[in-house]
């Protein structure tokens, strides 16, 4: 679970601002603060305000160039709980932008970086020695630029005061889990519900294709093999020989593009399918053992402790 408050028995009107640079992406907007608004219709009583900010009050062309009307432009004495920062990707940073998100942060707020909001506040200092993540084009250039941050490649971060995700779905994703902590499960499943949403992804899920961008169709019909037989896990050799490939080559493609020999990066599928049901039913552990590829629950638990740091009775404990 994410590094945040306990889920308090209270409902304060947590104030919620929404600063959007020319370029963001309208979807990521969307899909961060619509499930706040469905949580006020469902709650008893409204539970996160809202306001959109920009640079002035000027209308606010999205990338595919609808605009959104800030509220009001920015201000030295905005009385905010959480800022979310919706931005496109690598664009300089605005010098006025920066300089309020540091006085911000000074202030105690509670900062989220939506898609390249996550890259302004690397460029204002606000991530240094936080965990983060980032759009997964920009991850390279990012973690060049700001060493200090500890960068993953996981769908979204929470780490204490700060909020980041690679845009998107993610966003909504992201912030189900913020409702969840504030206001309980049952509220969040409403929103997720009331969105025909079929599950609310775990933060520490990898960002959809990341990794696959602009690799040979080998590597990933490799990783579309291993997604359908998680039950039965192929070997490499076989992987190898449904491609047409030679097991040296499907080896050398996966180091290239994946940084893991074959094998391991299976492995990691297949525990993430196991964290999930874990997670998101109530299957015995040992059932779960054997639909996620283990020939016996000993098995599954060392290697899941290997990998996640705890044992499967943990995980679902925790």
């Amino acid at each position: 679970m994410p590094d945040m408050p306990a889920t308090s028995t209270a409902s304060p009107l947590r104030r919620v601002g929404v600063v959007v640079m020319p370029g963001f992406s309208l979807l990521s907007e969307a899909c961060a603060t619509e499930p706040l608004a469905v949580a006020n219709r469902l709650a008893d009583t409204p539970l996160y305000s809202l306001v959109t900010l920009g640079l002035d009050d000027r209308p606010v062309p999205s990338g595919s160039r609808q605009v959104l009307t800030p509220d009001r432009a920015i201000a030295k004495d905005d009385a905010l709980d959480l800022l979310l920062v919706c931005a496109p990707w690598g664009e300089a940073p605005e010098p006025t932008l920066l300089v309020w998100l540091r006085r911000l942060a000074a202030q105690g707020r509670s900062l989220a970086g939506i898609g390249g909001g996550a890259e302004l506040l690397a460029s204002a200092g606000l991530l240094d020695g936080y965990r983060a993540t980032v759009p997964w084009p920009r991850f390279e250039a990012v973690a060049g630029a700001h060493p200090r941050v500890r960068l993953s490649r996981q769908l979204f971060e929470i780490d204490r005061d700060r909020l980041t995700c690679g845009g998107g779905t993610a966003a909504m994703d992201m912030m189900m889990t913020l409702i969840a902590t504030h206001h309980g499960s049952e509220l969040a499943e409403r929103v997720s519900a009331h969105f025909v949403l079929e599950r609310v992804r775990m933060a520490d899920e990898p960002q959809p294709s990341a990794p696959l961008a602009g690799a040979p169709q080998s590597l990933v019909d490799a990783v579309t093999l291993m997604e359908a037989n998680i039950e039965e896990p192929l070997t490499t050799h076989e992987l190898a020989e449904h491609l047409g490939v030679s097991r040296r080559q499907l080896e050398r493609l996966f180091k290239k593009h994946l940084q893991a020999v074959p094998s391991r990066y299976y492995m990691g599928l297949r525990l993430q399918r196991a964290r999930r049901l874990l997670r998101e039913s109530d299957r015995p552990a040992g059932e779960i053992a054997l639909v996620t590829g283990f020939s016996s629950a000993a098995h599954f638990s060392t290697t899941y402790r290997n990998h996640f740091g705890l044992t499967p009775r943990e995980e679902r404990l925790s």
